[in-house]
């Protein structure tokens, strides 16, 4: 496998378990496309009178390509079951519209619509669907009630069209109300070839792409799977985006801690062999958001955070999954946490251990690539989003960039 070979070449680690002659199959589901679903906070979820009687359009951009596809579904903070009376895919064209011949409707065991218990998720059945790599599809859900309690993702930066209506196969949708959100959709898997497997990017806000352009795919793990499709020993790895802006390791910030969401977020999406992890940025400037507090509670939330990332590597491993460690990016001078040089002395004890041989399966060092070598506890100005804690486009553009180039590097 392609994510194996990559971990070998760099530290020659020897995959047990694996059976070298084993034929694979065929095809095989993999994720091309997901998400990380959080319980929307009051600002960012619809109007319950927006999803009655309601068509919710929702437009996601894979990874991979493939024949079949399908679609999963997500209930995971509703608190009572969630009725989907139909839902669509299509190829999506202007304005929320779709290509009316791509139409597709789904099904679950055979059934035009489902009911999902609370807190659960729900797979469509597979549809034949012409998907290309890094196209987009548009799902469209149908809602005859609105949810009790949603299920969504704030930060889609991606727009989403209601209207009301049973639409799901209208071309256009009359007077569509547009949100910058998704909801009660998680993932989208693909049929694909023998040896196509994922990367999740496991994260917060810098990795959920706070500060790239809506609808521009121009997050750091969109990069990601742009340059890996572009080499041929690379095109069939998938790059899935699980970051969630605010997030913490240790404490429910916006959406549930690394920790909670981790089976969830990594282990539900088929085909995953490796995770790219970068977070802790909240949990370092969050310590003193509201004030300076005593060398020991620095102290100890710096180990709190290794045994957290050491955690996520012990569980990923017995799942069979590879972890690369990325070094927490700079954030002096940010507007929002205002470090101090304790708070960077604290990134630097955590980047220290994330660097350290072993710790990980490997290394893909964010923070020496956005960093301004003459001050390197900021982000180089070019790569900065004006917030000085964020990346610009720039920023992620090289990050991704960094990233896929050590994958592609291995694959030779």
């Amino acid at each position: 496998m392609h994510i194996a070979r990559f971990i070998v070449a760099i530290f020659a680690l020897s995959l047990g378990g694996r059976v070298a002659n084993a034929q694979p199959p065929a095809e095989h589901w993999v994720g091309s496309w997901a998400t990380a679903v959080q319980a929307p906070e009051q600002g960012n979820a619809l109007a319950p009178a927006d999803l009655t009687d309601a068509t919710l359009r929702q437009v996601v951009h894979l990874s991979l390509g493939g024949g079949a596809l399908r679609v999963r579904l997500s209930n995971a903070f509703g608190t009572a079951p969630l009725h989907i009376a139909a839902a669509h895919i299509a190829r999506p064209t202007a304005n929320g519209g779709i290509d009316p011949a791509t139409d597709k409707a789904l099904t679950f065991s055979g059934a035009p619509d489902v009911t999902i218990p609370a807190g659960a998720d729900y797979v469509s059945d597979p549809v034949a669907f012409d998907a290309g790599p890094s196209s987009d599809v548009a799902i469209s859900l149908y809602f005859d009630k609105p949810p009790v309690s949603q299920t969504g993702h704030p930060g889609s930066r991606a727009t989403s069209f209601v209207a009301h209506g049973n639409l799901v196969g209208a071309a256009q949708l009359p007077n569509a109300k547009t949100v910058e959100h998704w909801y009660e959709i998680e993932g989208l898997d693909v049929q694909a070839a023998a040896g196509a497997e994922s990367v999740i990017a496991f994260g917060d806000s810098i990795t959920d792409g706070h500060g790239s352009t809506t609808n521009g795919n121009d997050r750091w793990p969109d990069v990601v799977a742009r340059t890996l499709r572009e080499n041929e020993s690379t095109s069939d790895i998938a790059v899935l985006n699980a970051g969630i802006g605010g997030n913490h390791l240790l404490t429910d910030g916006l959406g549930p801690n690394a920790l909670a969401r981790f089976d969830r977020d990594v282990l539900t999406p088929p085909g995953v062999k490796a995770v790219i992890l970068l977070e802790g940025i909240n949990d370092l400037g969050g310590l003193t958001f509201s004030g300076e507090v005593p060398l020991a509670a620095h102290e100890a939330l710096v180990q709190r955070i290794i045994a957290a990332d050491e955690q996520i590597v012990t569980r990923a491993h017995a799942h069979g999954i590879l972890v690369y460690g990325a070094p927490i990016t700079p954030d002096m001078g940010s507007d929002y946490y205002h470090p101090d040089a304790q708070n960077e002395a604290d990134r630097q004890a955590v980047n220290a251990w994330i660097r350290v041989r072993g710790n990980f399966d490997g290394v893909i060092d964010f923070d020496a690539v956005v960093r301004d070598p003459a001050h390197p506890d900021h982000l180089l100005p070019a790569y900065d989003s004006g917030d000085h804690l964020h990346p610009g486009p720039a920023g992620y553009r090289v990050m991704g960039e960094a990233a896929a180039r050590a994958i592609i590097d291995m694959n030779r």
